[in-house]
């Protein structure tokens, strides 16, 4: 077993750090300590050395009730880095843009017209107001390979092209990853959201497209080829399950046969997967809230042994565009400080 180099320690100690200050900060020294239970050089030497290299600051003082000298506060130099996420429609392309602690600073959106790359360029430039980009992830509908990173299904969004991610990241000087836009909506679902605490749920999005996130052990499992929770061809007595719970069929239905129509779908995914947890996400989910889900939830329990809770998504706003920004900000940080994720 080998044992940790004076680098690689410093290096676990100052993502250790940088996590905390991102999650609970400011923090001051003492505080550092006791939240990760290094020694006050070590703790001394980490505030140097990030503080040296950009990374965090001073933010003000702690301590002014009592006596004696303040603490100084040290957080995070938000402003070193910015992300972009990306919510590309058949319709619309939807952007904001976010600094490193995730908070947003630009926010644009525009008809989809025209050719597509300068298109998504553009709302994402005037998104970011003239701010470097670090990291840009776009959620489109579609199966995305895994292995290129590329849309599959092209003919999903229109005026996709081949080597239309590349040309992008081109552009915008930044790096580009395209992702699903159900997937991304799962991750907003799992750190935001009705998800918040179950590492095993299936989202199922509906209303102005019809599709599945699968999430197991707390990651997004795409399969071999980016199909996985292409549930909308899920064949229903002849009848595609897209074309059953469309936002369009769903305006002929009362809420108790869509309940049915939505049980249905959902019963596939239990039998196969036994997630455990369900969330009703899209359009119909949104709109449906609570009671919808709590119908879905009596019709599995009648055709499933396999007990599974169903809730209604509580991400505020665009799901997919939340996921995305989240995603940017895993892939930005990480770069950023260069570090090792410890465990924790």
């Amino acid at each position: 077993m080998r044992t940790a180099t004076p680098s690689m320690a410093r290096a676990i100690n100052d993502r250790l750090a940088l996590d905390l200050l991102l999650e609970r900060g400011p923090l001051t020294a003492p505080q550092l300590r006791a939240l990760t239970g290094l020694s006050r050089p070590t703790v001394s030497d980490l505030i140097e050395r990030l503080t040296d290299s950009g990374l965090i600051e001073v933010t003000g003082e702690s301590g002014a009730e009592r006596r004696g000298p303040n603490a100084r506060l040290y957080g995070l130099v938000a402003g070193r880095a910015h992300v972009a996420g990306v919510d590309l429609r058949r319709s619309a392309v939807h952007v904001t843009v976010a600094d490193l602690a995730g908070r947003p600073v630009g926010a644009a959106s525009r008809a989809v017209a025209g050719e597509l790359t300068g298109l998504v360029a553009g709302v994402v430039e005037e998104a970011a107001a003239g701010r470097a980009l670090d990291m840009v992830v776009i959620g489109a509908p579609g199966l995305v390979d895994p292995g290129t990173g590329e849309l599959v299904s092209a003919n999903e969004v229109p005026g996709w092209r081949p080597g239309l991610i590349s040309a992008l990241g081109q552009r915008l000087g930044a790096q580009v990853l395209l992702e699903n836009e159900v997937n991304l909506a799962a991750v907003a679902e799992l750190r935001t959201g009705a998800a918040q605490g179950s590492e095993d749920f299936v989202l199922l999005w509906l209303g102005d497209a019809t599709g599945a996130a699968v999430v197991l052990g707390g990651r997004v499992r795409r399969g071999a080829s980016g199909g996985a929770g292409e549930i909308g061809f899920l064949d229903m007595g002849g009848i595609d399950f897209c074309h059953l719970v469309s936002a369009d069929a769903a305006q002929g239905l009362d809420r108790a046969e869509l309940a049915v129509r939505i049980a249905r779908g959902a019963f596939a995914c239990v039998t196969l997967l036994d997630p455990g947890l369900i969330v009703l996400g899209g359009e119909l989910g949104q709109d449906g809230g609570d009671a919808l889900a709590e119908q879905v939830a009596e019709h599995l329990r009648a055709m499933s042994p396999a007990p599974t809770e169903v809730r209604a998504t509580t991400v505020e706003g665009d799901a997919v565009l939340h996921g995305a920004v989240l995603t940017a900000l895993d892939h930005a940080r990480d770069n950023v400080f260069s570090g090792v994720r410890p465990e924790r």
